[in-house]
């Protein structure tokens, strides 16, 4: 009876078989594909031959790929077309070198005739040959002789120089030549199309000729700026009507480098020239180079288009602005120039492509911001300067009014008078182009489609431009000390207005610049007040005022632009709130910040020693717990009660000299915390800062009383405390051990561990360290967490200040060696131990979080 298999399992023999198949049908053919190639080069043939390909049956392998065959063959010759190729070419570049060898050296033992027919017979072969190879189709080959061909006419050239025309100058000669060998490979170029190399070296080499007739001729730098501008403009014509895209793109490149060469020789000489009849040359050249970049941009694509257009605009303003600022000084040629920007603008409406006038605003605008950073200079001066003042406080009236104030004479202040004049300037057209967004983009929307964002940079930059040329303004014009003082004052108070209200209309650039620019301002201006003391009351009693109205009216908006616009999305809503909350808290802080000023001013004024006025600075953090009682859930409470705790934390700095005085200082700022802390948000905090600073106060005027059992004084205060734990905790048996006995046990065990480490008797550390040892069991027993780590750390740190001198001297008796080795074997035991002491600390942690 006939076994038949399954369906599925006759299939799987079937594909079994095939795949032999095919594995021995691939290996036949790789060994075909070998013997063939053997037979056709047989100098080849390799020495031992690859074993031959096995003909029994196959053994049931997968198909091998082409390079894991049994028998490797050699892989597949090059054409021989290719190899030809790569033959003729290093023939070419040996025959460049052999020519450049010839010239130089066998030359001179030639007669004129030889000369010449060696001359005359190698070029016009190099010259015919790459036809010939053309036709062949032999592109790569035709290229090579047409280089060294190339090659061979430079070395013409210059055999001609040196035999017929010896006596002619070396740059005339070469202006020539470059001329007529850039018409020839021009020519020869057109002739054999194909070719790549001829047109784009006839390009480059046509930039020679005019700079080289220019060197010959000894002209001037003007004249050279004409050459480069007459060579750009040639390249210019080749980039748009010339053949090919290694040709266009080959004389676009020269026409960069050449334009820009020429343009920029005028443009110094534009500069430096001392009167008007020496700037208007390198004014035509100028304006010469601008209409060539503009007929340029014309006709080429939108990027080179909008570049082409910057640089035509730049031009046309060099060359007017420096007609016009020819023999005035450079500080007042900068408004000219930016004179010459602003009016370019005009050019928006004017029949031009698209990109075009875009490169002319482009050219517009960085004229401008060239005149803004060259006005910047006075406004830095004006407000690093002020910091001076910080050496010199309370000194009078600085002589030479504020500049001497500055630091700076009246010379340097003379050479940037312009500085005020530009950025005023500035400031008023991008304030007019804020208010008047709609005009604008009727004008400028045939050549550029401004962003929504555009609208609030040129609010943002009429703030910050306008109010950095009226700082600089009082030290340019030399105002005195008091004037200048009251000029910055009235600016930070104007600046700070225009902050409130954009804020509430809800242009968050204009507006953040300006509480930006106020709160500079009122720094530079503080910094200068404190040369005289009624300055300094004038001068942050008015900023109080500032600050502390700006604070109230943006404490009173609503989320801006919310009764005049549509819903604002909820992303844009949540920055409006958040750019509002913080424009709320700045101002609020900045009161405080004048309140400690004016503290500490008056109790200089009271003649205070600086640790007797540590109590008046206390007057301005009672002032700002009230607030934040008063402005409780609004966004200025927290920064301004943080201000004002900042200003506790400079009155005890100011009473660290007197213990007394720091003592009564801490009790003070304890009872100023024990008050926040009535408010429930902020009794987690306050609570416990305010025991920690009367304990401190405690121990501090223990210590400057000299008491040397601070026992007698801190345990009548722990027995009740401790009381007071006990029916806290039978109250509320949930009641952290910290909360019940953590301060009266820190009252008694921390003053008493510090007079133990300074007391030479053993009896203080004895009763400490058995009290310690007692609270420490005791809250093992109890389970109580305070007791624990309290009564422990006390004990531990006892018991190192007993055995302290025995270690000293045992350590002093070991090798030196041994406590670096213990130190390793520690380390040792420990890495080896890891996960076990791993294990150990979380557990301990554990049982530390299970204890109240």
């Amino acid at each position: 009876m006939e076994h038949v298999p399954p369906p599925a399992e006759e299939l799987a023999l079937l594909d079994h078989e095939l795949a032999r198949l095919d594995a021995r049908r691939s290996q036949l053919l790789v060994r075909r594909a070998w013997l063939v190639s053997v037979l056709a080069q047989p100098a080849a043939r390799p020495a031992v031959p690859p074993p031959a390909a096995p003909y029994g049956p196959p053994s049931p392998v997968r198909p091998p790929a082409p390079f894991t065959a049994p028998f490797g063959p050699p892989t597949a010759p090059a054409g021989p077309r290719s190899a030809q190729n790569v033959l003729l070419t290093l023939g070419g570049l040996l025959l460049t070198v052999a020519a450049i060898a010839f010239t130089l050296v066998s030359w001179g033992q030639m007669g004129i005739g030889g000369r010449s027919a060696v001359l005359t017979m190698v070029t016009v072969a190099a010259l015919s040959a790459p036809a010939v190879l053309l036709r062949r189709g032999l592109p790569s080959t035709a290229e090579s002789l047409a280089a060294l061909a190339s090659v061979l006419m430079v070395l013409d050239a210059y055999a001609l120089h040196q035999l017929a025309v010896p006596e002619a100058g070396s740059p005339g000669f070469a202006a020539v030549a470059s001329a007529v060998l850039a018409v020839l490979w021009g020519a020869y170029g057109l002739l054999l199309g194909r070719l790549r190399l001829p047109l784009p070296l006839a390009v480059v080499t046509a930039q020679l000729p005019l700079l080289l007739w220019a060197w010959s001729a000894g002209a001037e730098a003007t004249v050279f700026g004409w050459a480069l501008l007459a060579t750009a403009a040639l390249d210019c014509a080749i980039a748009v009507w010339g053949k090919g895209v290694a040709v266009r793109v080959t004389a676009c490149f020269c026409c960069w480098t050449t334009g820009l060469l020429g343009l920029l020789v005028g443009l110094g000489q534009s500069v430096s020239a001392d009167a008007v009849s020496a700037a208007v040359a390198p004014g035509l050249l100028l304006l010469a180079g601008a209409a060539v970049a503009v007929a340029g941009a014309w006709r080429a694509p939108a990027g080179l288009a909008v570049a082409g257009g910057a640089v035509a605009g730049l031009g046309g303003v060099a060359a007017v602005g420096g007609v016009l600022g020819a023999g005035v000084a450079w500080s007042w040629s900068v408004p000219l120039y930016l004179l010459c920007g602003v009016v370019l603008l005009a050019a928006v409406r004017a029949p031009l492509p698209r990109p075009v006038g875009k490169g002319l605003l482009w050219a517009s605008s960085a004229v401008t911001v060239g005149s803004v950073l060259a006005a910047v200079p006075p406004v830095g001066l004006s407000l690093v300067g002020t910091v001076s003042q910080a050496a010199r406080v309370w000194s009078g009236v600085p002589e030479g009014g504020v500049r001497g104030a500055l630091g700076m004479e009246a010379g340097a202040w003379s050479a940037m008078a312009s500085a005020p004049v530009v950025l005023l300037a500035v400031a008023a057209l991008s304030g007019a182009a804020y208010r008047s967004w709609a005009s604008w983009l009727r004008v400028a929307g045939p050549v550029v489609a401004p962003r929504a964002a555009w609208r609030g940079a040129a609010g943002a930059g009429a703030v910050a431009l306008g109010w950095a040329g009226f700082t600089a303004l009082p030290a340019v014009l030399g105002l005195s000390y008091a004037a200048a003082v009251s000029v910055q004052s009235v600016l930070v108070a104007g600046v700070f207005a225009v902050a409130v209200r954009e804020l509430r209309r809800g242009a968050d650039g204009a507006g953040r610049t300006a509480l930006v620019c106020g709160l500079l301002g009122a720094v530079s201006v503080g910094m200068l007040s404190l040369a005289t003391e009624t300055a300094t009351y004038a001068v942050f009693t008015g900023l109080l005022v500032v600050f502390g109205a700006a604070a109230v009216v943006l404490g009173g908006a609503a989320v801006p632009a919310a009764r005049a616009l549509p819903p604002l999305p909820s992303a844009q809503a949540a920055r409006a709130a958040g750019v509002l909350r913080m424009a709320q808290a700045v101002p609020a802080c900045g009161a405080v910040v004048c309140g400690m000023v004016l503290a500490r001013a008056a109790g200089a004024s009271w003649g205070l020693a600086g640790y007797r006025a540590a109590p008046v600075m206390l007057v301005v953090p009672v002032v700002t717990v009230l607030l934040g009682a008063r402005l409780r859930g609004r966004p200025p409470a927290l920064p301004v009660e943080l201000t004002g705790a900042v200003a506790g934390v400079v009155a005890v700095g100011m009473a660290v000299p007197d213990r007394p005085f720091l003592a009564l200082v801490l009790s003070l700022c304890g009872v100023l915390a024990a008050g926040t802390a009535v408010r429930p948000e902020r009794r987690p905090v306050a609570g416990y800062l305010a025991t920690a600073l009367f304990v401190l106060a405690a121990w501090l005027r223990l210590s400057a009383s000299g008491v040397s059992a601070p026992e007698a004084y801190t345990l009548p205060v722990t027995v009740p405390a401790l009381a007071v734990g006990v029916l806290r905790r039978r109250r509320d048996p949930e009641a952290s051990s910290w909360t019940a006995y953590g301060a009266g046990l820190a009252a008694t065990l921390v003053p008493s561990l510090f007079a133990a480490w300074v007391d030479p008797s053993w009896v203080r550390p004895l009763l400490l360290g058995a009290a310690a040892l007692v609270i420490t069991l005791a809250g093992a027993r109890l389970r109580l967490q305070a007791l624990l780590l309290l009564g422990g750390a006390v004990l531990a740190l006892d018991a190192v200040h007993e055995l302290a001198p025995y270690v000293v001297q045992v350590v002093g008796v070991l090798p030196r060696w041994l406590p670096p080795a213990l130190a390793g074997v520690l380390l040792l035991v420990v890495g080896a131990t890891y996960e076990q002491r791993l294990r150990d600390a979380r557990r301990l942690k554990g049982v530390l979080g299970r204890m109240r």
